[in-house]
């Protein structure tokens, strides 16, 4: 089992938004943010999700944990919750952009308004949230830290999912733009690609049923696992505290060497059949409908 890398104090008294906090790989990471010390407030559209996550994580780690209620598509909610965060807290010193959408399947089976989506959610949101705290730590004179989290395809390109790699393209383009521009005001902005990290809900989303055995994304990686949840929080920790405070501008992947074995991390999926893919929808389907 992966332990906790940094010491108790390392995010101590700091405040992190964390966007998608209350759910997966967002709780994992907002949970060691609160074991080092830090104050949270995690987001999201599902606010009686938020509320439970927020009561159980408070009791996993005796922190102080905000939950708002948040569709970062919308410019005004974010403002709220930074406003909120505030009050709160006194100041907000990191924005974990975590929140995010997906559809696996072929292109042109995808209507514009699901291509959108994606792209309002993964890329919009970002720059929303990013401006939004951009502009407060500006003002305020702030040398606060964003962290976004994209994917690997978001450099190599990949199959089956190209809303959200042209959205987590954007998402890198934006990570080394910022950097360069808000650099002066002691804003750093980087990224972490992760590779396969399982958590049931996207998983199962992305690959129903038998699918999810029969492409196990274990074969494609190097090391023949899957990452620990434990493994992306060590590292998202690190680059929100001040430890890493000459690192700007990075994309850093954590893939257990994937993306280098095989470009494109669903790619492989040409091998589906039509009928195949008519069952993943009509799963999907089911999966969004209960």
């Amino acid at each position: 089992m992966v332990k906790g890398m940094l010491r108790d104090d390392a995010l101590q008294g700091k405040t992190i938004i964390v966007t998608g906090g209350g759910t997966g790989l967002g709780r994992a990471m907002s949970t060691y943010f609160l074991k080092l010390g830090a104050n949270v407030v995690i987001t999201s559209r599902k606010l009686d999700v938020l509320q439970k996550a927020a009561t159980e994580m408070q009791a996993e780690t005796g922190g102080r944990v905000l939950a708002l209620p948040c569709d970062v598509r919308n410019y005004e909610e974010i403002e709220a919750v930074l406003q909120k965060s505030v009050e709160a807290f006194g100041q907000v010193d990191a924005l974990l952009n975590n929140a995010a959408g997906n559809f696996i399947s072929p292109t042109e089976r995808l209507s514009a308004n699901a291509f959108s989506t994606v792209i309002d959610i993964v890329l919009k949101g970002s720059v929303n949230c990013s401006l939004a705290l951009g502009k407060y730590w500006i003002a305020n004179k702030i040398a606060g830290t964003i962290l976004n989290i994209i994917t690997t395809y978001a450099f190599t390109g990949s199959a089956y999912v190209v809303p959200s790699a042209c959205a987590k393209g954007g998402v890198l383009s934006l990570t080394r733009s910022l950097a360069v521009e808000w650099g002066k005001h002691g804003i750093r902005t980087n990224a972490i690609a992760p590779g396969p990290f399982p958590t049931k809900g996207a998983w199962e989303r992305l690959l129903p049923g038998e699918m999810a055995q029969k492409f196990d994304f274990k074969n494609r990686v190097p090391l023949k696992r899957v990452g620990e949840h434990q493994e992306l929080a060590n590292l998202a920790a690190f680059l929100v505290s001040d430890f890493s405070g000459y690192i700007n501008g990075e994309i850093i992947t954590i893939d257990g060497g994937e993306w280098l074995q095989g470009a494109g991390q669903f790619s492989a999926l040409e091998m589906v059949t039509k009928d195949m893919w008519d069952n993943i929808e009509k799963m999907t389907r089911g999966a969004k409908g209960s």
